[in-house]
């Protein structure tokens, strides 16, 4: 089984510049590696930085450079942080994050565990994403977790990427080795530049 909703690119394209970071459950518990997931994006914005001009090479590009690099620590940081949540820990599967560089986009790729009895729920949710006005979703979501004591539907950070820094998002569902213990997600976040 292999699903694919939004803006997914199953070759990326070749010639770019990238970083892969893997995380293993099996060295010490995902909820421990939580306090690092801002280090990791911080360290993923740092890494990307160097490949943009300094403020010496040029005087109009810092404000640009410095908008690039928050951009890139927050959806890092976001994309980690649901990877860690939603990942089977008793599986043992990798988590991973990549970032890809090319002339016109940068392009993040996270891949994760999820179960089965999780996977329906989030594919509805990005169903609503995918046909749904953005900026209408993230008030109507912010609205019911005002009114509805206890609850926090997810859904927000994916939202602020679209919305704040006018990402393109796709995900991509397949079986893991054939088995139905746990469901491979990929997410893809194409910031254009």
């Amino acid at each position: 089984m292999t699903e694919i909703f939004g803006d997914f690119i199953e070759n990326l394209p070749s010639g770019t510049e990238y970083l892969i970071l893997g995380f293993s459950p099996a060295s010490i518990p995902l909820k421990q590696r939580w306090r690092n997931n801002g280090l990791s994006a911080d360290f993923l914005a740092d890494y990307l930085a160097t490949f943009f001009p300094s403020s010496d090479e040029t005087a109009s590009y810092p404000d640009k450079k410095a908008e690039i690099q928050c951009a890139v620590s927050y959806i890092a940081n976001e994309l980690l942080e649901n990877a860690m949540k939603f990942s089977v820990e008793t599986q043992g599967y990798p988590i991973s994050i990549q970032l890809h560089l090319n002339s016109e986009r940068i392009i993040f790729v996270t891949t994760n565990s999820m179960s089965p009895e999780k996977m329906g729920e989030f594919q509805e949710f990005l169903q609503e994403l995918t046909t749904e006005d953005p900026l209408e979703l993230y008030i109507k979501i912010v609205e019911n977790n005002a009114l509805e004591d206890g609850s926090n539907r997810s859904g927000l950070g994916f939202l602020t990427m679209i919305n704040n820094y006018g990402a393109k998002m796709g995900w991509k569902f397949q079986d893991m080795n054939g088995e139905q213990k746990a469901i491979a997600v990929t997410t893809m976040v194409q910031l254009l530049l």
